[in-house]
Formats: structure tokens, sequence, C-alpha cells
């Protein structure tokens, strides 16, 4: 076991660049003290647990000292929030203080949330809240144990330092563990500044970290998207399984890795309520829960618009297809439902057996009965809400059809197609099973060649068509998803 003067970092982020990130210094919390410790987690990093006893542990992670082979930074990267391209953001509030090696090889960021002011911050303090410090620490650990890949937390660091929020709050830092914190915003930030090379040197880097066996085929950059597109489509379906909201799916909160990250205004789901919204600045319900698979489409296709300079379109529109298969697999839905304790599937409708199990999901809304049952199983009772009552997001009709006003998402600035984009929710009343594929398509054409300047006509752009303006094919499993508490 080491201790914090004998982990072994290996900062391969720190050796790239430096384009891709600015060297910063925590800045030291008040009287810095230890709220909780997770033994579990430091053990990814061969640290010894009784380093957590140390009186300067807390010190270390609050900034005042700094682990012997850290090299702090803060990364840049941009971002679609709320639908609209926002050219530079960066870690605002966090500082990457470096990578561990374990004793297996495996490769940890040690990514400090609460430590000061960054070249990013914006207009923000650089601190994070107790509260959300063990907000992230709790729910981290909790999607680990439901087998859905997170980030985890090693530590919750409290002070004395009062931090503005809505109301006066107390100042903590929260260290929190992943193999990368590369997000899809890394790659949208060198392709919208037309800075190619970059962008080049991004996917190689993440290639030879995370993806060692595609590095030197000829088609490397497609497969690395086609895998980060079907890892993102299982892990929100995991989510949706759990009945887990974000609650902003902004694309600079996507991992390359298909983890999730970033934990914000997050919700669960106490009864089934698929127009559930758990961020009360999200008005118009763009990350509402029933929401989260078509936003995992639509930030994908920010993706792969950053690297159409590196991948043909057809390998771009594969990648996407291979979101979309994932969504839509029974395959995927019997491994998420098989999941649930056997009281909730005899809820659901099936007899418990694998005859069962294959006759409920040969109905398109198979996850729909999943949800209802595990609705009325967090209720206390086997029945579920009347379907004609009011949702938190809005009225229902007495189908018990969400009645959501579509969010308008304007295009990234040059688009070609003004305000295209916004047929991804257009018409968001949920419509009857059977004409709710998540049916995508990308648009032929030439290439388009990027205008002189920052953020003008992209290499190539992708077109989004909505759910429902092709009433065709069979109900994608993530459309009615199983919920619990």
């Amino acid at each position: 076991m080491r201790t914090l003067e004998t982990l072994q970092f290996d900062n391969t982020f720190a050796r790239l660049p430096e384009v891709f990130y600015a060297k910063v210094t925590p800045t030291p919390l008040k009287s810095p003290f230890l709220v909780a410790f997770n033994p579990d987690a430091a053990a990814l990093l061969d640290l010894d647990p009784e380093e957590a006893r140390r009186p300067e542990f807390a010190g270390c992670l609050a900034g005042h000292y700094l682990p012997p082979g850290s090299e702090p930074l803060a990364m840049v990267y941009a971002g679609h929030q709320f639908g609209a391209y926002v050219s530079r953001l960066g870690d605002g509030r966090a500082i990457l203080l470096g990578e561990v090696r374990n004793s297996r090889g495996e490769k940890w960021d040690l990514h400090l949330k609460g430590a000061g002011l960054t070249p990013f911050s914006r207009d923000d303090d650089g601190r994070a809240v107790l509260r959300s410090c063990i907000r992230e620490y709790l729910c981290g650990e909790a999607m680990h144990g439901l087998g859905i890949p997170t980030t985890r937390a090693l530590c919750v660091v409290g002070s004395e330092e009062e931090v503005l929020r809505e109301q006066v709050e107390t100042g903590a830092t929260l260290l929190r563990l992943a193999p990368s914190h590369v997000r899809f915003g890394h790659f949208e930030f060198f392709y919208w500044r037309r800075q190619f090379d970059h962008l080049k040197t991004l996917a190689d880097y993440v290639l030879a970290q995370h993806f060692p066996e595609l590095v030197g085929r000829p088609d490397s950059y497609a497969r690395f998207y086609h895998e980060a597109a079907v890892r993102t489509a299982r892990l929100i379906a995991e989510w949706q399984a759990v009945g887990f909201a974000h609650g902003v799916m902004n694309s600079d909160n996507m991992s390359v890795l298909g983890m999730t990250l970033d934990y914000g205004p997050f919700g669960f789901l106490d009864a089934y309520d698929p127009a559930f919204i758990c961020n009360h600045s999200d008005h118009q319900g763009r990350y509402a829960f029933h929401n989260q698979p078509d936003i995992g489409y639509f930030n994908l296709r920010c993706l792969a618009q950053a690297l159409t300079p590196l991948a043909p379109d057809e390998a771009i529109k594969a990648g996407l297809d291979a979101y979309e298969a994932v969504c839509a697999d029974a395959g995927e839905r019997r491994r998420l439902y098989q999941r649930l304790p056997r009281p909730l599937r005899l809820q659901a409708g099936a007899g418990g057996t694998e005859r069962d199990d294959q006759r409920l999901f040969r109905g398109s809304g198979s996850l729909r009965q999943v949800g209802r049952a595990v609705q009325g199983a967090s209720l206390g009772r086997g029945t579920p809400r009347r379907r004609g009552s009011r949702d938190r997001a809005g009225g229902a009709d007495e189908a018990g059809q969400s009645q959501i006003r579509a969010p308008k998402l304007p295009r990234p600035h040059g688009h070609p197609d003004g305000d295209g984009a916004e047929k991804l929710f257009r018409d968001r009343a949920s419509p009857p099973a059977a004409a709710r594929p998540l049916c995508r398509a990308a648009r032929d054409g030439p290439l388009r060649r990027p205008a002189p300047g920052l953020g003008q006509t992209p290499h190539r752009e992708l077109l989004l068509i909505s759910p429902l303006a092709k009433q065709k094919g069979t109900a994608a499993g993530l459309a009615f998803p199983n919920a619990r508490r």
C-alpha cells in the first residue's frame, strides 16, 4: 500500500501541448477537515486507508499541499449547453491534480472539485459547496453499486469557508476518480476553432490511453467513435433502467468512455414519471427523464461533427446507427429487465420464467409495463397512479400523454440549416408505442470546408431527423424506461 508521498503518478495529459490545458494551483480552503473517506476508492490507487487519519490528509486535498509527482492543471473544452454552442468552457472549479497508476496498471485521474479559480471559471468562484459534494459522493457510489459506469469519489473535505450560492453555504472539495475526464466538448473545442492538428493529437491520445487495440488501424477514428456511441447508448439505458435523471446533459458533461460524469442537479424517480425534471433551471424540459435517449443522440451528433476531419461520412453515420441499434435492441431491454427483482418482474406482467420474459418483450410497450410495475412498487402498492394525472413538468391529456412544449434548440453559429435542430424535440407529446422509434438519419451531400474565422461553417454537417418525423419502425426500448427508487 502507498502513502500520499509515494503515489505512482503518470501524468499523461500533462505531457500534451499546453494548448490543451492551463497550469494552475489549487486555492486552499480555510480550516479544512475530513468529512468522508472511501476505502474502496482508495484501493483503486493502492492508497493505504490509514492515510486518511493523518492530520495533513485533509489539507492536502483542500489545496494546502500538493502530493509529490502531481502536476495540477485545468482542462480546456467547449460544448453545447442547452443546445447552444459555447466556444470555451473548461474546468472552472475543478483541477486535475494528476494521474495515478496502480499495481494492476490501471490509471486514475485525481480530479479535485472545488479547488478554486482557474482561467476557465468565468463568473464562478471556483468553489464547491458541502451539500453538492456529499450528493456527488453518495450518488457516485450508489451508481457504482448498481453496476453503472461512473466516476468515483475518494473523499470529501469540508471547511469553515463561506460560499455564496442561492444562500450562504459551506465550501468543500471532493476528489473524484475516473480513468479519464476527456469529454465530447474537448473535441468540439478544437474542431470549431479549425485546429485540426490538435484535434488529431487529442484523438491519438485517447486511442493510445484507452483504446490501444485500435491504434494503427486505418479506421481507428471511426472505430473509436463507434465505441463511444455504443458505450453512451448502454450508459443511458442503465440510467433509464434505474430511474436516474442526469439533469444537465450538455455535451461537455459527456464522457468519451461512456461513464456518468458531473453530478449536478441529478435526481431519481420516486414514481414512474417520464416527464420528470430534476434541474430547476431547465424551464422547457430539455433534459427531462424521457428525453435522455434523444439528448444522448444529439450529443453524439455533436461529437460526430467534431470528428468529421478524421473520419469519413459513412463511418460517422455507422456510429450513429450503432447508438440507435443498441437503443432498439430487444436483448438489451431484456438484460435491463432481468436486473429487476422477481416480484417486480411479476408485476410487470411476466411469470418470471424465460418464456414469459420473451413473451413480454415481444410487445413494443414492454418497458412501459416494467415502468408501471416499478412505479407501483415504489409507492408501496401494485397499481400505478392514474395515467391522466398531472405530471410535474406540465399537464397530461386524458391518455396520460405529456404536454411539454418543445424547447427551441439553436444550431451552432454558422449552421446552414438555421433552426433545423428544433426537429429533435418537435411534438414532444408521447405518441403511441409504435410511433416512438429512435429514428435518425444523416444528410448526404458534399463535404463542407470551414470558412475563414472561428466558429464558422463546419467541416461537414449532419442533420438530425425527429423520431416523429418518420412514422415507421418498432418502438425503441428506451422510449419507455422502467424506473425504481
